[in-house]
């Protein structure tokens, strides 16, 4: 699938769709991937990616909190689910209060072997 969406989107390399794609699932060893995109192609495996207005805000937290980069002497270990969900609920609530382009809800894909489960979550709507 990686494959194929850089390729679709090189093919429009003269007149881009001028979006940032993520595309995440499950790779052959049944393991969490996450691929991003630049709007003409270009893709990396990643450990945690945030896209859209509030990408600038969300993605240093990640990578503190998901990646432990500038943390001296921390042991990377991937986070379980529910810390997953956490951090992921907490990096939105706080874009909220300074990107007035993030919506009012998230929505979550959980994907797992057993299938793909959706969360809804309010954000703050003022």
């Amino acid at each position: 699938m990686a494959q194929m969406a850089s390729i679709m989107l090189y093919q429009k390399r003269f007149f881009p769709y001028y979006v940032f794609t993520i595309l995440g699932g499950l790779d052959t060893e049944g393991k969490g991937v996450v691929y991003s995109f630049d709007p003409v192609g270009s893709y990396e495996r990643q450990t945690c990616r945030a896209g859209g207005s509030a990408a600038s805000l969300i993605q240093p937290f990640l990578d503190n909190q998901v990646d432990l980069k500038n943390q001296a002497g921390a042991v990377k270990k991937l986070p379980s689910m529910e810390q997953a969900l956490k951090l992921v609920k907490d990096a939105f609530t706080s874009a909220t209060e300074r990107d007035i382009h993030t919506g009012d809800y998230l929505e979550i894909f959980i994907i797992t072997k057993d299938g793909v489960k959706v969360e809804k979550h309010e954000l703050k709507k003022d």
